[in-house]
């Protein structure tokens, strides 16, 4: 018996018991790091897309926009991951030949069959909208606007694409996703904080688009839109120009030159030694002008540079209205405008021109950019072709106009002071992404942004790991436990054996 009884001390083999619940004890801690590993482990992202085409006055743009697939509710942040201008002018040019219109599309959209994956171009949005250009034309020639928009339609729904129409965007429209979309970048919707305002510049209009603590939209609602973003409420102030693009504000300055039927107009805002022969039916061939039309004017007349930046000013001023206003405050041709707060992002031509100019930095004083802008349009026009010979001769000719009109509009018709210059930013891009309406307009069409905050996860992710590591421990410390009490008995009894 007491042979047995020793040979039980002495085996260290613990009791079935004892082994299941051992067992029990790895497999629980297996599982657990298995999951841990699991939950942790990257998987390839997939995305959805959505395809936009600006058609502005000038040229038209395509943008591709991509989000994570399985965060298509709320939480998927939205970039842009390709864009291609499309060669030629914009849609409105091609009113006498419309057929044009869909085939200047074609080389932008094999782009857009190259980028977004054949398995998700069935699924890929394709919009297009058309801004101040087609507004134009569509007030002078509908016809010629629906037949347009009819070939545009034609080549969009050849695509392999989800086609979901093309149409002609009002002006609040074009500021209020303007401003979403630099808002939505920036990242002050979702968190709730100040936004920034909206300044866009094309070739045919301009808009602004701002929150204001003093508007509330009762003493103008027409420039009101309301918003409720991600549950915060935005009552957003907005006004688009129609004809205060830059192109067509260089019109209605060449056609206060030319009222008198003149053959040779001498302009201050081109340089000094700039001749050009141009016709009198281009310059009024637009409706922001055609109605200044001198009864009796010669075929074509002589642009002769002057370059003087203040002469220059003087003239585009001419082209506002600053003495008509019949509300508390306004901008210009009597349109209500309340007081400018907070920071501003000014896009398209605004930065394209500033940029150019080397003058996109806001932090040098207003008068040392006009000092710099007169230097800039007192230069002799060989010596500047000599400077840009890369540039486009007609590009190259309009930056001192260009220059001084965004000086004249900012300060002049917006009321941008000396103090407040400084809170405007000229930017091209935000995070990867150009500024412009064109992501806006998506978001809204897609409801990528929910009017309410998207709930929060019970617990996130830092939670998640912090709960499976204590867990571990405590269990790794329970085993440790359990294995001491079965053997350090065995070990003490097996010392006073020996």
């Amino acid at each position: 018996m007491s042979a047995q009884r020793e040979m039980k001390e002495k085996n260290p083999w613990p009791t079935p018991v004892t082994i299941i619940i051992i067992v029990i004890g790895v497999i629980a801690i297996v599982a657990l790091v298995t999951v841990a590993v699991l939950q942790n482990k990257p998987v390839p992202q997939k995305y959805k897309y959505g395809i936009v085409l600006d058609a502005g006055s000038s040229h038209t743009a395509l943008y591709i926009y991509q989000w994570p697939a399985e965060k298509d509710n709320n939480t998927g942040r939205v970039e842009q991951t390709h864009s291609c201008k499309v060669k030629g002018k914009g849609i409105s040019s091609y009113a006498s030949e419309p057929w044009k219109a869909g085939e200047s599309l074609k080389e932008c959209m094999g782009e857009a069959e190259e980028t977004v994956p054949k398995e998700r171009a069935h699924e890929t949005p394709l919009y297009l909208g058309a801004t101040a250009g087609m507004r134009l034309l569509d007030i002078v020639n509908s016809s010629a606007s629906r037949n347009v928009f009819q070939a545009v339609e034609k080549a969009l729904r050849n695509s392999p694409f989800s086609y979901q129409g093309a149409r002609i965007l009002s002006g609040q429209e074009e500021g209020a996703f303007g401003w979403v979309t630099v808002n939505y970048l920036d990242d002050r919707l979702k968190q709730g904080l100040k936004t920034t305002g909206a300044l866009d510049l094309g070739g045919a209009s301009t808009q602004i688009s701002f929150i204001s603590d003093n508007f509330d939209g009762s003493e103008s609602p027409i420039n009101s839109v309301n918003f409720r973003l991600y549950g915060n409420d935005y009552n957003l102030y907005t006004h688009s120009f129609l004809c205060y693009g830059k192109d067509q504000a260089l019109k209605m300055v060449v056609a206060n030159h030319t009222q008198s039927g003149a053959t040779t107009v001498l302009d201050p805002c081109f340089h000094s030694g700039y001749n050009e022969t141009k016709n009198y039916s281009v310059l009024y061939d637009s409706p922001c002008v055609s109605g200044r039309k001198p009864q009796k004017v010669p075929e074509k007349f002589y642009h002769i540079g002057k370059g003087n930046f203040q002469e220059c000013q003087e003239v585009v001023k001419s082209v506002f209205n600053f003495t008509s206003c019949k509300y508390s405050r306004c901008s210009f041709n009597g349109v209500f405008q309340p007081l400018l707060q907070g920071p501003f992002g000014a896009f398209s031509a605004y930065y394209f021109v500033m940029n150019f100019l080397n003058l996109t930095d806001t932090s040098m004083p207003l008068e040392t950019v006009k000092e710099k802008l007169s230097q800039y349009c007192a230069t002799s026009w060989d010596k500047i072709k000599k400077q840009h010979p890369r540039v486009n001769v007609k590009y190259l000719a309009e930056y001192c106009f260009s220059g001084t009109y965004i000086l004249t509009l900012l300060t002049e018709g917006y009321n941008f002071t000396a103090e407040t210059y400084s809170n405007i930013k000229f930017i091209k891009k935000i995070k990867g992404s150009d500024a412009g309406w064109t992501l806006g307009y998506m978001l809204n069409l897609t409801n990528m942004i929910p009017a309410e905050a998207p709930d929060s996860p019970p617990l996130p992710h830092a939670g998640y790991v912090s709960v499976v590591t204590i867990m571990t421990i405590l269990l790794i410390g329970l085993l440790l436990l359990l294995a001491l009490r079965i053997f350090w008995p065995r070990c003490s009894k097996k010392t006073q054996i020996v």
